[in-house]
């Protein structure tokens, strides 16, 4: 007689995690990089944007939000018309406490030929809710939660919830480096899917999320990286390949000799803590030096000071400062770090306009003045910073 079937894992939900992994669960409800999808009936103190004082950006009332998301730089806004939730057309401003428009323009996302000209035209399921959901069901338009629960980086789990085993349940971190960094790009980079049926849409059906993929699977099977190219400035892009906008961490990472390495996103974000600013795993360069140490070829040989030039506890002695710089934008005026790891060169900004750290915050000096700088260290190769 044959075996029975065995039964397929369905998504439960993360309520189903709490009894067994109370202090993970813990953890993250209370991380606002992953529980950012709020209904503001149910709670109110989600809302961040000024609903009180009139503003000629803001043309709707709270009474028509369905659901605000963001908490770091941006809060947007959702109404609900049918089974379909919409973006508003304006957001909040979270650092600088305004409102600005907000409207994907034409000739940005690859998405907006196959969308009205309108936020009314254009549902988030398509656009949004794939990365903001678990289990986001194109047909149904239905979802198993809201945010990003546990299955959407460990998978469905209600097998492990009947019966929890280490063999039943995705865990990121036993995965080799590029399946466990596929969970986080998933999200964290720009692209379109492979699925021709999704990726060459009819109007109205383009997804700018991997429909298909869940954890464990190979995300280069459902999910096609925004192509980059050397030389190119564009919406996505700067010459040299670095992100130019927001949600290109993915992309960024890729490039890297991290990635390379087989450093993992995890490696440097405790997903499931807010300890520290961004889920990192230790705050300042104690972050990278838990790796860069002496004894290692790409560690320090000296202080950090004495690699920077800069004196301690300033923000240009911070590893992130040179490496990571805050160029790609997330919201007017406010930009994200890039992930790529490379120091980018004043000669890079002259030669195809690329930010550099130097004159980002030495904003009173100019390109030259950096290089002149940088030839002058004894410590730093001439032929990688001043051509």
């Amino acid at each position: 007689m044959p075996a029975p079937a065995q039964p397929q894992a369905r998504f439960a939900g993360s309520e189903s995690c709490k009894s067994c992994h109370a202090v993970a669960y813990a953890g993250w409800k209370q991380t606002r990089m992953a529980n950012i999808v709020r209904d503001p009936k149910a709670h109110p103190e989600a809302v961040l944007g000024d609903f009180i004082h009139p503003d000629p950006l803001r043309t709707f009332s709270l009474d028509e939000v369905a659901f605000t998301y963001g908490s770091r730089w941006k809060q947007r806004y959702f109404t609900k018309k049918g089974d379909d939730y919409y973006p508003l057309p304006a957001q909040w401003d979270v650092k600088k406490g305004r409102w600005l428009p907000y409207h994907v323009e034409n000739g940005t996302d690859w998405w907006t030929p196959f969308y009205g000209p309108t936020n009314m035209d254009r549902p988030t399921g398509p656009t949004c809710d794939g990365c903001h959901s678990v289990n986001y069901n194109i047909e149904t338009k239905q979802v198993t939660e809201w945010n990003v629960g546990c299955e959407k980086c460990h998978g469905p789990g209600s097998l492990h919830n009947a019966h929890p085993t280490k063999t039943n349940i995705v865990n990121p971190e036993t995965l080799d480096a590029v399946s466990g960094t596929d969970t986080c790009i998933q999200c964290h980079s720009q692209g379109r899917p492979l699925d021709k049926s999704v990726a060459t849409p009819t109007l109205g059906h383009a997804y700018d999320w991997p429909v298909g993929y869940v954890p464990g699977k190979r995300l280069a099977d459902y999910w096609k990286l925004e192509e980059l190219k050397p030389g190119v400035t564009n919406f996505y892009q700067f010459a040299d390949m670095t992100g130019h906008k927001n949600r290109m961490q993915g992309n960024d990472f890729v490039q890297s000799n991290m990635y390379h390495r087989e450093i993992r996103c995890f490696d440097c974000h405790q997903v499931h803590s807010n300890q520290n600013t961004a889920n990192l795993v230790a705050v300042g360069n104690a972050l990278c030096l838990q790796c860069h140490t002496k004894k290692n070829p790409a560690g320090l040989h000296g202080t950090v000071s004495e690699h920077t030039h800069h004196a301690a506890g300033s923000e240009g002695n911070q590893c992130l400062a040179c490496h990571m710089s805050k160029i790609e934008q997330t919201i007017k005026e406010n930009f994200v770090s890039a992930h790529t790891f490379r120091f980018i060169a004043p000669a890079q900004t002259e030669q195809s306009g690329i930010p550099n750290p130097c004159t980002s915050c030495h904003k009173d000096k100019s390109n030259q003045w950096a290089t002149g700088e940088l030839k002058s260290w004894t410590t730093t190769s001439p032929w990688r910073v001043g051509q």
